[in-house]
């Protein structure tokens, strides 16, 4: 039996949940990468490269966060809103004198308390999670246009140097922070995601709600753990925002909630629930930076850019719902044909 395991670590590999697909678009990745070689030898430069990790880096935390989300049968449509929020309370509390650090726990606390709201409204009180996050969004949205009089904050200062360049202009090794940050989140969530009760709570909760709760499994627990996980990476994204232009803005993090969806769904993760991987996130958070870039480079205008990944987000979709109908539909015929020779 062991030499049969170390005979076939290749199956091994491809048995993994979601694998398959994660296989499949990072060949995309790699066919999209030359074809923009291609058409602009500069795409591959040193410069450009630590700018498009950079660029990837928020939306890969956004998707860890959306992907968890996702793979308990849920959205999270306040993503967006919250990185606003974070964004314009941390520079809100720095431009009030408040020490940068002391700035940043307070803000990981207000979003914090939306991933709470979230999981109790959805898991507790049967809220459609469409309905609840929608609410959220727009509340999350409100406080971050209240917070500072419906103004964008001035400067963070001088004072919050130190601040600016941990979360974005500074680097470890010759490697940007946030670069550095965004592999420290998907390590740590990739691995209680993967490794954990926590996480296989997570993925049985997606496969089959009701089976689950029979199981013993906490639903309400383990869903707010989910949307608790979305508010942290949306927080952090929203200090890496704030950090990037030194001050709050009301409209941070506008359309991220799509970014999040599609660097997920690309990657792979089910939007029926119960599937999907944080490698795959990689590659979708990826393919999403790559086209915003290479589609730039190519001198696309914005619109063409948002039109190509809102195409490829519904294919993806699309792909997904097909292969798990058909999936479904081979297990029930299955089913009753082995129910009819028994009889």
């Amino acid at each position: 039996m062991e030499k049969r395991k170390n005979q076939n670590p290749i199956k091994k590999i491809l048995s993994i949940r979601g694998m398959g697909q994660v296989i499949t678009v990072t060949f995309g990745l790699i066919i999209l990468c030359i074809v923009f070689g291609i058409i602009n030898p500069t795409f591959f430069s040193s410069k450009n490269v630590g700018n498009l990790l950079r660029q990837i880096a928020p939306i890969l935390m956004i998707g860890i966060g959306q992907s968890y989300v996702l793979i308990t049968g849920n959205i999270d449509l306040s993503i967006g809103s919250v990185v606003g929020m974070s964004c314009m309370i941390s520079a809100t509390l720095m431009t009030k004198g408040i020490n940068p650090w002391a700035a940043v726990a307070i803000t990981f606390v207000c979003c914090i308390l939306v991933g709470v709201t979230n999981g109790q409204l959805v898991a507790k009180c049967k809220l459609p999670p469409f309905i609840a996050t929608l609410g959220t969004m727009t509340i999350a949205r409100g406080i971050a246009q209240i917070v500072n009089n419906n103004y964008n904050t001035d400067s963070i200062g001088d004072a919050a140097q130190m601040f600016r360049d941990f979360f974005y202009y500074g680097k470890t090794l010759s490697i940007y922070n946030t670069i550095w940050i965004a592999a420290v989140i998907w390590i740590v969530f990739n691995f209680i995601l993967s490794k954990t009760r926590t996480g296989r709570h997570i993925y049985a909760i997606g496969s089959n709600i009701e089976a689950s709760r029979l199981s013993g499994v906490n639903i309400i627990t383990t869903t707010t753990k989910a949307y608790v996980v979305s508010s942290i990476c949306a927080c952090i994204v929203g200090l890496i925002t704030c950090a990037t232009s030194g001050m709050g803005t009301m409209d941070a993090g506008n359309s991220y909630e799509m970014y999040a969806v599609a660097a997920s769904v690309i990657g792979g993760v089910s939007t029926l629930g119960g599937q999907g991987i944080l490698l795959g996130t990689v590659i979708g958070a990826s393919i999403w930076g790559v086209l915003q870039n290479g589609l730039q480079f190519a001198g696309a205008p914005v619109a063409i850019r948002n039109i190509v990944i809102g195409i490829i987000v519904v294919i993806s979709v699309l792909l997904d719902v097909v292969v798990r109908t058909g999936t479904h539909r081979k297990k029930r015929a299955k089913t009753d044909s082995s129910a009819a020779v028994k009889a």
